[in-house]
Parts: structure tokens; sequence; C-alpha cells
């Protein structure tokens, strides 16, 4: 009885997802797992044995034409396969069936409600909403998920919308500063006007502070700190806003 020969450049896989990414004017695709691509998007799964079904990069997945070693280095600037896939992964394109993307939208639109719910509180009640009243308030605003970003990402942008419908805010950042006098004197009062409260500041021999301010400073109080210490200041997150009894609020 005569063999039959798969070619050398040739791997079948079946019952896949194929992502797809065009690079260097070559298209290359891996075949994963259904279910999983959406996953590992969403940081979710972070295994990438559990993602694709092999670390074989291929030109037609349906045809089984693996790409040549050749092209893969000249797209990729590398010849490691693990990350090679993982920059597939990332940033291709794939299909889902459309019981899947809607599983996938439903997820992702319940984690960004999740998002919300612990970056923001009622500012009548000083708490934050339940995950179900925030997604009601999203359905109720025609909130639309996008698949492909990140939910911390959607959730800030989504925050902005409900603002018009419902009281909601950011939940405050407790923050500690400290660095030498000598260094605080040159910034201290540009540090002191990014907090909405103090709630303690130290000038014995050390210049310390803790208050409470918007996340969207913290970028700020951390650069203004690192430039006039010359990196021997620090700025750290020590919590999140609770009950602000203690805090003295500026006029």
């Amino acid at each position: 009885m005569s063999k039959v020969f798969t070619p050398t450049n040739q791997k079948r896989l079946t019952n896949v997802v194929v992502v797809k990414l065009k690079k260097g004017g070559k298209r290359f695709e891996i075949a994963c797992y259904k279910n999983k691509v959406v996953a590992w998007r969403s940081k979710i799964e972070k295994n990438l044995e559990e993602v694709v079904q092999t670390e074989t990069v291929f030109t037609n997945v349906s045809r089984g034409e693996v790409a040549k070693a050749v092209d893969l280095k000249k797209a990729f600037n590398t010849e490691d396969m693990t990350a090679i896939c993982v920059q597939i992964l990332e940033k291709g394109e794939f299909q889902l069936s459309e019981k899947e993307r809607s599983t996938a939208l439903s997820s992702k639109y319940t984690e960004i409600a999740a998002n919300i719910s612990t970056m923001c509180i009622n500012p009548s009640t000083q708490r934050p909403y339940p995950v179900s009243l925030v997604e009601k308030a999203m359905k109720d605003a025609h909130i639309s998920v996008k698949p492909n970003r990140s939910a911390k990402q959607q959730a800030l942008e989504v925050i902005q919308v409900l603002k018009e419908t419902i009281p909601i805010e950011r939940v405050k950042m407790k923050i500690k500063i400290s660095m030498t006098m000598s260094d605080a004197k040159k910034c201290k009062d540009q540090i002191k006007a990014l907090f909405l409260s103090i709630i303690s500041e130290d000038h014995d021999g050390q210049f310390e502070l803790l208050g409470l301010s918007e996340p969207g400073h913290y970028k700020q109080l951390a650069e203004l700190v690192g430039k006039n210490s010359r990196g021997k200041g620090m700025c750290e997150v020590i919590g999140v806003e609770e009950a602000a009894e203690n805090a003295v609020f500026k006029n």
C-alpha cells in the first residue's frame, strides 16, 4: 500500500479560530482555541499554551501552509516563535461566531461596569454603585462596547458620559509625598495645589504630606517630586478615599 506524505511545510489543524496579521508585505496566521483569544486580550487568560493550539506560524492555516523562517525573521526581527505568536495574537484580526461575539460583548460590558463600580462613588452617599446599577445606567445611556479595547480604558470614557445622567465621581487617591525641606521649597505650593484635601503635613526636618487627590493628578505630582528632588523624593499611592472626617478641605 502506498503511503501518502504530507509536505513538511504543511500542518493541518481543525476546529480553530484563526488570528491573522499582515506584516512586512506578508500574511501570517496562528491557530487558536475558540473563546481563548478574547480571554487573552481581556487579560483573563495569561498562559499562551492555553490560547494557541501550536506555536507554529502559518501563511494559511486552513491549507496547513507553514510560514518560512526567513519571512518571519524579516517581518518580526526575531526567531523567537513565542514572541512572534504573542505579537500576532495581540495585534491580529480574527472572526468570532455570532454567539461567541455576543458572549464576549456581554462579558466586556460587565467588566467595564465592574471597573466603574470600583473606581467611582455616589457623591451623595460616598459609597460605590453596585455593578448592576452601573450596567443599567450604561444601557440607559446607550453605551456600546468596543471588543478590542481594554475594559479599564473604556470605563474611564464611560464615566464621563454617565456624569450627564447620574451623580458619579471618581474615588480620590490617598497620596503621600516625602522629600527634603530644601527640595520641597521649590515645588511645595505646586504640589499642594494638586491636592483636594490635606490629611496631614509635617515639616520636621523632612517635608511629608498626606492627602487626597484626583487620580488624574498622580502623574503630575510624581513628575514634580522627581524633578525637584532629582529622583530622591517619594510620591506613592497608599490607598483610596475613605470617610474624610479628618481631612482639612481647602477653601
